[in-house]
């Protein structure tokens, strides 16, 4: 595991907005990655030194429900144990705000990372854009 710092954000901070466009719309192909929502929920960045190095937001959904979303780790910092760090710091932020449960909308194809992280799969899988997701969930 390396060393970093975390740092939140109630805005969509530069470092987030890098992170975010290199892995969702340079890697992945995203056309429609940033969203009203951008607007209205926490954002978290995972900084190693001064460079930012892994993002994702927390969405409060109400009744102790909370969304976490847009987790990305950059491509030089994959494989470090960044992507756990970001799910647990949003985690660990919903349950101090009275978090009950939270909810993502995985890729399929890291759907083994949220099992990793104790994420449950329920419903059918469906697109966003043009890419397969499914409804994943944890109880806190």
């Amino acid at each position: 595991m390396m060393d970093y710092t975390y740092k939140f954000y109630e805005y969509l901070p530069e470092a987030a907005r890098l992170i975010r466009t290199e892995v969702f719309v340079e890697e992945q192909g995203f056309a429609n990655e940033f969203d009203d929502t951008d607007e209205s929920c926490l954002h978290t960045v995972l900084w190693a030194g001064n460079e930012p190095a892994a993002v994702g937001r927390l969405i409060d959904c109400g009744d102790g429900v909370y969304a976490i979303g847009r987790v990305a780790v950059r491509k030089q910092f994959r494989g470090t144990g960044l992507g756990t760090e970001v799910m647990g710091v949003l985690e660990n932020k919903a349950r101090e705000s009275g978090g009950k449960k939270v909810w993502v909308s995985a890729q399929c194809r890291a759907a083994k990372f949220y099992q990793g992280c104790g994420y449950t799969a329920s419903g059918e899988t469906y697109f966003d854009e043009h890419v397969e997701h499914i409804h994943m969930e944890k109880l806190l």
